[in-house]
């Protein structure tokens, strides 16, 4: 929002400069970003008068005039304008005078003709973008008459970087409300009376989407003059606040909207068809809008239409085929309340933002309309005449916003303040912000809402409004005591952190990528879930929410590697966001993924130039499990996944329930991420794998250990760790260590089998085994292994 400090001073005017006040504003939280002057910085610049102007004798495209507006008298001046002519008033720099860019004014002989002086255009005097002629002023301007004493122009613009709950200051009104509450000082409105009609003429107005437009008033004005001029001191105030003058009816709805906050739109009346409907859009009707573009409108499109057509985006833009032309006579002014969950993102969507959006998609009051019509009325017949119909208005009472009324607790505001604010500072804060106070009792008050006030709902809210006009810095700075208990850490809870630091001495680094990837990439990683898809989102490349981490991991590692790093370890710790069975809630499950890929060891003279392998991957897999102590809990076996190498392929069982996959990325997805190399991956759920067993001390045995070791023959199709689990469960109590240490295939072994060396330690706590406790622990484990797997000795 971007206002005339002079402007606002005709509203309230405390003692306080441009600059205090802004400062003022920016910390009850409307931040001001700029203070700026109106105009160029220039001096000795008058009101001047051409009363002769005839051709340069030897040039065609200057002419010599004779200038009033000197103090001794007309003078003579050489211009190039092609507007110049006999009876115009014009901005007169006189000679001495100095323009913006610290040009000075000198007496000056073009083509052998003296000038004394310059007539200025409004770009010469930062005054406006026209630089096609001198600028001419109004007939009624005083000839003599300093430039900036005529146009006010010591004066700033205050631009004001509104947060979007506050829309009810995106005008000069709710701005001086503001200013008038933070000083204690009275706001003057300017005098709006109802305009009495003097003609019948109205247009019937069909409310046909009620929830989105409730009310709307409309008023027929006639025989207006179009070819009148917009007064310069609206001029001015609209290009004060960033905003160029058009035409008489185009300026005086800018310059309502720019005071009260009510966006307003003007219709060539006799271009419409029927009454006034307010719909929404059919799928593929089209509309040219006033910046003569052609949409095609969506069917959730709020539109002003009549019984030929669409004739504005409600709330965005008007139609180009309806607008107010040179040619107008007749107009239909709108003022409407919509509302902000149906204007939201419209504009944005057909690539637009106005300043009625703007306000629209934020809350206008609801209730403004009306005295908005009567204003603009107002202005008009000052300016073009006409004759004015009734106002006519179309409400739907029970689709309005509801009436907010909100209790005010005393104990509450010392509480959610910390400070003591009397009852009286209490009530004049409030209700100097708009709010009615209905009744008091000996706990606190009862406030009615207005309705211009769309960000005040609940009682917080009022703390935040009376903390803001009382004054952030007047709330002295306390530190709050409260009782701390220590929350004892269950051990058996393994920390995300352990984890994460396990992967980082690993050689990992941590990725952070976002939760939501390409409809497409969910569906080469994980085809067989309907991803949960977004309803606003960022990009088409970012549409669905993640059923896997191993997606974005992919994504980093191609990043990555078009930037010449081809050596990787990442790992990333997350929510993927499963689509539940039958009706079931969305399952948010916490992950752990990692991705290598590259040579095994960093280069150096030292190391190999070795690839990571399945068996890297899966180290670093059990170093995480280790970290809950059962080891023995935890198993792998081979697996399909639709990411992963059919061949390299497993996933991690915790007594028999998946926790997590690992394995080789799919060839087929090596290939469409263009990746020369081999990647690894693997995912683990943090909530499947548990929690920990809590170490406990057990006695250690001062009796010696006995080690045997068995070189068994399987089947090649046997996996070596059933037979080592096998082994283990028959050994007995007394076996503390096993390892498989090799395992063989080759000369000498039939090619259908495999010779598995494993090395079995014996130890009793209390006494020394004899050799017959161990060869029955030894038999026992190869009749077991004889009869689950048709294992034999070697």
């Amino acid at each position: 929002m971007k206002f005339s400090n002079a402007w606002l001073r005709e509203w309230v005017n405390p003692d306080l400069t441009a600059q205090q006040l802004a400062d003022q504003i920016t910390m009850a939280g409307l931040e001001v970003d700029a203070v700026e002057a109106v105009a160029g910085a220039f001096s000795g610049v008058v009101v001047g008068e051409i009363v002769a102007c005839e051709q340069h004798p030897d040039a065609d495209k200057l002419r010599v005039c004779q200038v009033q507006g000197h103090p001794e008298g007309p003078m003579q001046v050489v211009c190039g304008a092609p507007n110049a002519r006999v009876g115009i008033k014009i901005p007169f720099a006189l000679v001495g005078a100095k323009l913006p860019g610290d040009f000075k004014i000198k007496k000056a002989k073009l083509r052998g003709v003296e000038s004394f002086g310059m007539l200025c255009a409004q770009t010469e005097l930062e005054l406006g973008d026209d630089s096609d002629g001198i600028w001419e002023l109004p007939a009624d301007a005083t000839t003599g008459t300093d430039l900036r004493e005529y146009l006010q122009l010591d004066d700033s613009t205050i631009e004001v970087d509104l947060t979007p709950n506050r829309s009810d200051c995106l005008g000069v009104a709710g701005i001086a409300r503001e200013v008038g509450v933070l000083n204690r000082c009275e706001v003057t409105e300017p005098a709006i009376e109802p305009v009495a009609p003097v003609i019948d003429d109205s247009l019937q107005v069909s409310l046909l989407a009620e929830e989105a437009c409730p009310r709307y008033v409309g008023r027929v004005i006639r025989n207006i003059d179009i070819t009148a001029t917009t007064p310069l001191w609206m001029q001015e105030r609209l290009r004060r606040s960033g905003l160029r003058s058009i035409d008489p009816v185009v300026d005086v709805t800018n310059y309502v909207l720019l005071e009260l906050g009510q966006p307003m739109h003007a219709f060539d009346l006799a271009k419409l068809t029927g009454g006034i409907k307010v719909r929404m859009a059919e799928q593929g009707e089209k509309l040219t809008l006033l910046d003569e573009q052609e949409v095609e409108l969506k069917a959730d499109t709020l539109l002003i239409a009549d019984d030929k057509g669409p004739l504005a985006i409600a709330g965005v833009m008007g139609g180009l085929d309806s607008s107010v032309t040179g040619a107008t006579k007749d107009i239909f002014l709108e003022s409407a309340f919509f509302s902000p969950l149906a204007i939201a993102g419209k504009a944005r969507s057909y690539g637009l933002h106005t300043d009625s959006s703007h306000r629209f998609e934020r809350g206008v009051d609801y209730r403004l309309q009306e005295k908005a019509v009567e204003r603009a009325t107002q202005l008009l017949l000052e300016i073009v005449g006409g004759e004015p119909g009734p106002v006519h208005l179309r409400e739907v009472i029970e689709a309005m916003p509801a009436e907010r009324r909100i209790n005010l607790r005393r104990a509450r505001v010392q509480s959610g303040l910390g400070i003591d604010m009397p009852d009286s500072d209490i009530v004049e804060i409030i209700t100097r912000l708009g709010l009615e106070k209905l009744s008091e009792d000996a706990e606190g008050w009862t406030f009615l809402v207005p309705s211009f006030r769309f960000d005040i709902a609940i009682e917080a809210d009022l703390l935040e409004e009376l903390a803001r006009v009382y004054g952030y810095n007047r709330i002295p700075s306390v530190s709050f005591n409260a009782a701390l208990d220590i929350v004892p850490r269950d051990e058996a809870t393994v920390a995300q952190n352990r984890l994460e630091q396990t992967l980082l001495a690993r050689g990992y680094q941590e990725a952070i990528t976002f939760s939501f990837i390409d409809r497409e990439a969910s569906a080469k990683f994980d085809p067989d879930v309907e991803p949960v898809a977004l309803q606003n989102p960022i990009s088409a490349e970012l549409s669905v929410m993640r059923t896997t981490l191993m997606a974005g991991l992919v994504k980093a590692l191609q990043y990555n590697l078009n930037r010449q790093q081809d050596r990787l370890r990442l790992f990333e710790t997350g929510l993927r966001f499963v689509p539940g069975a039958n009706g079931e809630a969305l399952k948010q499950e916490r992950m752990i993924a990692g991705l290598v890929y590259g040579t095994r060891q960093p280069e150096g003279w030292t190391g190999s130039k070795d690839l990571v392998d399945f068996y890297d991957v899966k180290a670093d897999v059990e170093a995480l499990l280790a970290h809950y102590d059962a080891e023995a809990e935890f198993s792998f076996a081979p697996a399909k996944h639709p990411a992963l190498h059919p061949g390299q392929c497993a996933q991690v069982l915790r007594n028999g329930e998946p926790v997590g996959t690992l394995g080789a990325l799919h060839p087929q997805l090596q290939q469409a991420f263009d990746l020369p190399k081999a990647a690894f991956l693997f995912e683990l759920s943090l909530d499947g794998l548990g929690q920990a067993v809590i170490p406990a001390f057990a006695p250690l045995s001062k009796f010696p250990e006995v080690r045997r070791d068995l070189a068994i023959l399987a089947d090649v199709e046997t996996p070596v760790g059933q037979l080592a689990e096998s082994a283990v469960k028959a050994a007995g109590e007394y076996l503390t260590d096993f390892n498989i240490f090799d395992v063989y295939q080759g000369k000498g072994i039939d090619f259908n089998r495999k010779s598995v060396a494993m090395g079995l330690t014996f130890q009793h706590p209390s006494r020394t085994l004899n050799d017959e406790e161990i060869n029955a622990a030894v038999e026992a484990v190869v009749s077991e292994l004889e009869q689950k797997y048709n294992a034999s000795l070697r």
